[in-house]
């Protein structure tokens, strides 16, 4: 199963590089995924973590696992964790491969997963010129594929800018 392709990764890692905002939304989230977390007692795989802001703005009582392929030292092949939280994500994974992705991230979620998507065209540009945001839909769109990979989705909000969801694994 194929996550990235590596002239995609090559891409992402050139950015995160030079761009010190690149990767830097984690922090965002921080009161959801304290409150998925049992406030500290379930530990936490942040999925495409990037310069790791969720778990620097937990703190150190939280036990949070970073996760990114684009990124030496969180590039390793994550343990399943009861929660994932998968932030500013999706819309950068590339379009032929989002199955394959919402299927990994499925295969590493025990209780609880939170989705926040990007559905805007973003800000930054890789270096080859491409705009960051290489797949963009609908949040409706997304509540589809979420569900089509097996989740069942527990709270939802945000708008047709950034749409978030709490979800499970559906049995």
């Amino acid at each position: 199963m194929q996550l990235i392709t590596e002239a995609y990764r090559d891409q992402n890692r050139q950015l995160h590089e030079v761009n010190a905002a690149y990767g830097t939304s984690g922090a965002k989230w921080r009161e959801k995924t304290r409150r998925m977390s049992d406030w500290g007692r379930l530990p936490i795989l942040d999925y495409g973590a990037g310069k790791a802001t969720l778990a620097k703005s937990l703190g150190p009582a939280y036990r949070v696992t970073n996760y990114d392929p684009c990124i030496h030292g969180f590039d390793g092949e994550p343990l399943p964790h009861p929660v994932v939280v998968v932030g500013d994500v999706m819309e950068h994974v590339e379009p032929d491969l989002v199955d394959f992705v919402l299927s990994h991230i499925r295969s590493l979620t025990q209780q609880t997963a939170l989705f926040v998507i990007n559905c805007q065209p973003s800000k930054k540009t890789l270096p080859d010129g491409r705009n960051t945001h290489i797949c963009l839909h609908p949040p409706d769109w997304w509540e589809n594929k979420i569900v089509g990979a097996g989740f069942a989705i527990r709270e939802k909000g945000g708008n047709e800018v950034e749409t978030w969801l709490i979800c499970s694994p559906s049995t």
